[in-house]
This record gives C-alpha cells, sequence and structure tokens, in this order.
C-alpha cells in the first residue's frame, strides 16, 4: 500500500484508522473522505481530505484517479440498530459504496478493503466458536444482509476479475475515541464512559448475552496486518473471523469493579437490540486468520477494561 483512499473516515473505525494508516505510510499518502467536513476537521487538518459521497460513482473515480489510489478502504456503513429503522436507506448505502468500490477498485487496479461483521451470522449458524465457513442467513437484519452481500460480491470481484478484496468480520468495536453509531454492541463502549462519570450503567442488552468483542487497537493492527499478507497464503478471502474475547454485560461489569469497586449495573432491555444479539454468535473461531496471515490479539478483557477507564478519565477531564 502507497496510496490509500479511505471512505467514511469520519466514523467509529475511519477516525482512529486514517491517523494509523498516517503514521505508517505517511500523511500525504493516506487520503481521508467522508460525506461530513465537520467530523473530519482534525483528520483534514493532519493530511489530504476530500468531501465525498461513495455513492457518487463519477466524483468517487475522479478522486482515485486524481490521488493515484492503490488501495481502498470502505468504511461507509449504516449499522445494524440504525439500519432496522429504515432498511431500505441501509441497503442503499452499503450495497452502493461496497459496489462502488468494487467497481471502482477493478477499473483503477486497486486493492479493496470493506469490514464485514458477527452480522453476517444468523441464527442458524453456529453460536459457539462459529466456523469460518458455516451457513450464513443473516434474515434478522438489513445490516447482516448486507454483510452477507458484500462478502460475496467482493469474493465475486476478486475471482472473476482478479480484484485483491480482503475483509475481515469484525466482533463489537471498543473504543474511547469516537461515540458509538448505532451498533447492537454500544452498550459495552457506553458502559465505561457511565461508569467513570456516574457509577452506574443502566444496559440495554440483557444480561447472559454473550458477544465476541475486540478492543479497538488490535482492530486497527488486525486490518493493515491483513492488507500486508501474502495473498500467496490467503486461502480465504471475504471475510475471516477475528476474535479477541467474549463476554456477557455481567462479565463487563466484573472487569470494571476490578477498578471502581461500586459501580452497579441495572437492565432496561431494548427488545430490538436484543434480537438482533440472540441471532449472533458467542464467539467466533478465528484460526483460519491466524493460521493464513499469523492473526493474533494483544488485548483481553482485563487489558482492555484497564486501558479503557485510563482513557476514558483522560478524555473526560480535559473536557472540563
Amino acid at each position: 500500500m502507497k496510496k490509500i483512499l479511505v471512505l467514511g473516515a469520519g466514523g467509529q473505525i475511519g477516525s482512529e484508522l486514517v491517523p494509523h494508516l498516517r503514521s505508517i505510510y505517511g500523511a500525504n499518502n493516506v487520503v481521508a473522505t467522508d460525506v461530513s467536513s465537520a467530523r473530519c476537521e482534525k483528520l483534514a487538518g493532519e493530511g489530504p481530505f476530500e468531501l465525498l459521497n461513495a455513492l457518487d460513482g463519477k466524483i468517487f473515480n475522479d478522486v482515485v484517479r486524481m490521488y493515484r489510489i492503490d488501495t481502498i478502504f470502505n468504511l461507509v456503513a449504516v449499522l445494524s440498530a440504525t439500519g432496522e429503522s429504515n432498511p431500505r436507506m441501509a441497503w442503499n448505502v452499503n450495497i452502493g459504496a461496497v459496489t462502488n468500490s468494487l467497481h471502482i477498485g477493478r477499473e483503477n487496479g486497486c486493492a479493496v478493503f470493506t469490514p464485514s461483521s458477527i452480522g453476517a451470522f444468523g441464527n442458524d449458524t453456529p453460536k459457539v466458536k462459529t466456523p469460518q465457513d458455516t451457513i450464513q442467513r443473516a434474515s434478522t437484519t438489513m445490516y447482516g444482509v448486507c454483510k452477507v452481500a458484500g462478502e460475496l460480491l467482493s469474493d465475486y470481484y476478486h475471482y472473476r476479475f482478479g480484484v485483491d478484496t480482503r475483509s475481515v468480520r469484525f466482533p463489537g468495536l471498543i473504543s474511547y475515541v469516537t461515540a458509538p453509531g448505532g451498533g447492537t454492541t454500544d452498550y459495552a463502549v457506553e458502559i465505561f464512559h457511565a461508569a467513570v462519570q456516574e457509577g452506574a450503567f443502566t444496559c440495554n442488552i440483557k444480561a447472559g448475552t454473550y458477544m465476541d468483542m475486540m478492543y479497538m487497537p488490535d482492530a486497527l493492527r488486525s486490518v493493515v496486518q491483513l492488507m500486508e499478507a501474502d495473498p500467496a497464503k490467503l486461502k480465504h478471502r471475504n471475510s475471516f473471523n477475528i476474535a479477541a474475547m467474549s463476554f456477557d454485560p455481567e462479565g463487563i461489569a466484573a472487569a470494571i469493579r476490578q477498578h471502581i469497586p461500586d459501580f452497579r449495573i441495572s437492565y432496561n432491555v431494548d427488545p430490538v437490540k436484543q434480537a438482533i444479539a440472540d441471532s449472533w454468535p458467542d464467539s467466533m473461531d478465528d484460526s483460519c486468520a491466524r493460521e493464513e496471515w499469523g492473526w493474533e490479539p494483544t488485548y483481553d478483557l482485563p487489558a482492555m477494561t484497564r486501558d479503557m477507564i485510563e482513557k476514558v478519565r483522560e478524555k473526560l477531564s480535559k473536557s472540563k
């Protein structure tokens, strides 16, 4: 990767991936794009930025050619819970962005990364240690339907047209940098802010609901590691299971009490989010990623909890 374009740079992943990529490849070699300039002021001040709607194929293609892009990171997504409030919009945005990325990648010889998700699995998928290759009937959310379609489209463009497509199935991502964006796993971010500020949290996912999670530093590292991997070693492409930790709300609450002993958790379950969570895996088998490109997480639940509480405290103290 030498000239990189990041779509949806102002989102949860992009706002951290862009600085990470710039620290590795140089600020001028990573072009941040988003439909909103307001949420990308910092990124625009640190390197090239273009206002871009990924659904506008002409302008998208013009930007790729202007900067001589060789790698596209398509991070545009309407997430699971938000997508259920407007499924048609979720389909148009999610599928439109991946289709344009693949087509423009083909036309310009670009590699294309479009993240998938645990949301690509459904009720018929094995729940524990979900295999790399298994049934994917993600019909409970439009987000999941789009992720399955995106995986298939990406594989099609690789095998039919030779586009270097690669992807991971992200678990829920936990970060102190950006606010959650309407996902089912958002509680695992919100709980830290509530713990530090109020010492208590009302969870919209019920106790006993296990889901795979990952700390953002590991997620960022996984993306670069996969995109730099030797293609000859990749038996799979779209998409690799990757995992770091699996817990339920009581588990993360117990980890927080190691640092905030009086922390309390209560429940007011959101039926829409709960139904989505119940359709997802409890844990994923990421042995293929480990074998094919050396994936290995560095953060487990205790290490992530310790760092999150420290960073959230620092962030809140600076905002006062």
